[in-house]
């Protein structure tokens, strides 16, 4: 005996297509969201070496004065005006230098530069000493991930001699 003939359609169902729709849209969105995560990670990162960076060109334009002008006011906020170096972020940072003397500090001699690049004299300390100084250079911002507040922050001791 011979069977009727039947056409029998394979295929997918709208919901199987749904379903596969969804599961694609959702692997897609994982992928693009997990990559807007690691740039922004990246760009505190930037945020973090810019920081380390400007801390660092402050202390080598601090390093290289004479010790006169180290433990002159006037002369170290003259030399603040300027940011350390060229790039975007000394916009968004604060920094702040503090002189004392060293090892048993008479008071502090502290500036404060703004992103908008105006320095303030905080305190002037009474008596820097003739020999050695503590400076404390400090760089604060607020970063673009999560915005909070971030600081890098470096100290030398630096002696009143010749330079070779």
């Amino acid at each position: 005996m011979k069977r009727p003939f039947q056409l029998q359609i394979r295929g997918t169902t709208l919901p199987e297509t749904l379903v596969g729709l969804l599961l694609l849209a959702t692997f897609f969105a994982s992928v693009f969201e997990l990559n807007a995560v690691c740039l922004r990670y990246i760009d505190a990162t930037k945020e973090s070496v810019a920081a380390l960076q400007s801390v660092q060109d402050r202390a080598e334009m601090l390093r290289n004065l004479a010790f006169t002008d180290l433990t002159d006011a006037t002369a170290v906020q003259t030399l603040m005006l300027p940011a350390p170096n060229a790039a975007p972020f000394a916009q968004k940072a604060t920094e702040t230098v503090t002189i004392s003397a060293f090892p048993t500090p008479n008071g502090v001699t502290q500036f404060t530069r703004t992103p908008a690049g105006t320095v303030t004299t905080d305190s002037v300390a009474t008596d820097l000493g003739k020999e050695l100084v503590k400076v404390d250079v400090k760089v604060a911002w607020t970063m673009t991930l999560g915005g909070r507040s971030r600081t890098e922050q470096t100290t030398n001791i630096l002696s009143n001699g010749s330079k070779k």
